[in-house]
């Protein structure tokens, strides 16, 4: 059986396409999701999973939810194999082998496209793991996205995806700043964002502003742009030791100041 960890935004449409796929699929949360396949009650779950997708919060959740309350260690004893869907620090993901036991095969798959693209089935997946892993891996992911891009050993699919999110947090905020500026200067936002779509300025927060979830959302703790300034921070963990942290620290600070956009 497949189990998802962490039904929020990116979880439950890739449970759902998990199981409209035909695969044999039930979720776990914290949080009660008023669905029948997905438990807030862990021996509902853990016991029956043999292949687990990871995607809670970040790391304080994925610890608990291997090793600490949760222990699916202990708790889920056909356990076989994990993929680690979550944008954790590279460092943290890479620590894990030695935390796990060896008999489970660990994948790093984190993912990119945000809730649009797990909703449409069109994610990207950056994946890290041996080769033949990873060939068996492709049919299920498949089911879930259209994108898969084998970057290397385990963990460096991880690293892949916290520089390719430091990309987007560093959209993100200039966007939103360039939008505010159009705004005082009475420039029509529409036809701005027509303009960048087709002109040097494009990136994917513009030219995916009508669908991106977060596109116009301030900060919050729990919300994408939350989990975005996280992301930023897992990236500056695995930065190399002599590297100039200055810029990602500002677009750090830049997307945590975001108030919402009407």
């Amino acid at each position: 059986m497949i189990g998802v960890a962490g039904c929020g935004r990116m979880g439950a449409p890739m449970l759902a396409a998990l199981r409209d796929g035909g695969t044999n699929a039930i979720g776990f949360d914290v949080v009660d999701k008023d669905a029948a396949h997905i438990h807030t009650n862990l021996m509902q779950f853990a016991p029956h999973v043999e292949t687990l997708f990871s995607v809670v919060r970040d790391a304080d959740e994925t610890d608990t939810l291997l090793f600490g309350d949760q222990n699916l260690m202990q708790t889920a004893p056909n356990l076989t194999r994990i993929f680690i869907g979550s944008t954790l620090s590279p460092r943290y993901v890479r620590d894990l082998r030695a935390r796990v036991p060896d008999h489970i095969t660990l994948i790093d798959a984190p993912m990119s496209g945000a809730q649009i693209a797990a909703q449409n089935r069109t994610l990207t997946f950056m994946l890290g793991g041996a080769q033949a892993d990873i060939d068996d891996a492709i049919p299920l992911l498949a089911l879930m996205g259209q994108h898969f891009h084998h970057m290397g050993a385990f963990g460096m699919g991880m690293q892949a995806k916290v520089l390719n999110n430091l990309l987007a947090a560093s959209h993100t905020a200039m966007t939103r700043l360039v939008l505010d500026w159009a705004d005082a200067a009475g420039l029509d936002q529409d036809r701005l964002l027509a303009l960048i779509a087709t002109s040097s300025g494009q990136n994917w927060l513009a030219s995916g502003y009508d669908s991106i979830e977060f596109a116009r959302d301030g900060y919050a703790n729990d919300n994408s742009i939350g989990i975005l300034v996280k992301d930023v921070a897992a990236a500056l963990d695995a930065a190399p030791p002599d590297a100039d942290q200055s810029l990602p620290k500002v677009v750090q600070s830049t997307i945590r100041a975001l108030t919402p956009r009407h």
